[in-house]
């Protein structure tokens, strides 16, 4: 522990190229490009399937066989399909993300209750319609939860860029295993969590923000506790 204290009161450790900020922007970038490239992916196959009901299997099927694939060693393989680049833990971490993600927008469209659905069409709406202006609006809640898992998966496993000569917080890791620092690591693996708690507290405030009141629980369809319902 007092070599924890003492790396983070280091100053060296929070400027330059290799201090404390320029690592967490760096594990940002990542982080923020892969998310992005897969909900542009997964966002639009899961409305359009949710949606028409068609592929429901074939994607439930993609989303386990994604979800098996080992992140290490894809980045393994593609490290030496492309050199050491950005791409090869880009595109391990999206497809990482690709999942929750997927799956999360899926369930959301299908839980939509089917008679608010023949309603917005029995008022006139065409399929367009009823997709964004009732479907996802609804939908929203478990669309915002596979991004925020997502994002805690990418955060997690974006430390493996560091495995091939990028940067992020994951260098900590990576060079304090190297020349068995420790303290370092222990550093590195703490920055990590905050760094999480922090995302998934933004987002939590952004779910908050766009979800509509109406499908948030609520105090009263919250269950009430044995005493307060035997009192009522």
């Amino acid at each position: 522990m007092t070599g924890i204290v003492e790396w983070f009161a280091d100053p060296a450790n929070w400027t330059g190229a290799d201090g404390v900020p320029t690592r967490l922007l760096e594990h940002l970038s990542y982080t923020l490009l892969a998310l992005v490239i897969a909900a542009a992916v997964a966002i639009p196959l899961g409305l359009w399937i949710g949606h028409t009901g068609r592929g429901g299997f074939a994607v439930v099927s993609l989303a386990n066989a994604l979800r098996a694939l080992p992140t290490f060693g894809l980045l393994v393989l593609l490290a030496n399909a492309f050199g050491i680049a950005l791409t090869p833990p880009i595109v391990a971490l999206v497809i990482l993300a690709i999942p929750p993600i997927l799956a999360g927008t899926y369930s959301g469209v299908q839980a939509v209750d089917r008679a608010i659905v023949d309603a917005a069409r029995g008022m006139g709406m065409d399929e367009r319609e009823v997709l964004f202006r009732v479907e996802l609006p609804n939908a929203l809640p478990l669309i915002l939860g596979g991004v925020r898992s997502a994002t805690l998966q990418i955060i997690a496993t974006a430390t493996i860029a560091a495995y091939v000569a990028l940067g992020g917080l994951g260098r900590f890791i990576i060079d304090g295993l190297s020349v068995r620092n420790f303290a370092e690591m222990a550093a590195g693996s703490i920055l990590l969590a905050l760094l999480a708690i922090a995302a998934d507290l933004v987002l939590a405030g952004v779910q908050r923000a766009v979800v509509s009141p109406g499908l948030r629980p609520s105090v009263a369809t919250r269950p009430r506790p044995r005493r307060l319902r035997a009192v009522a």
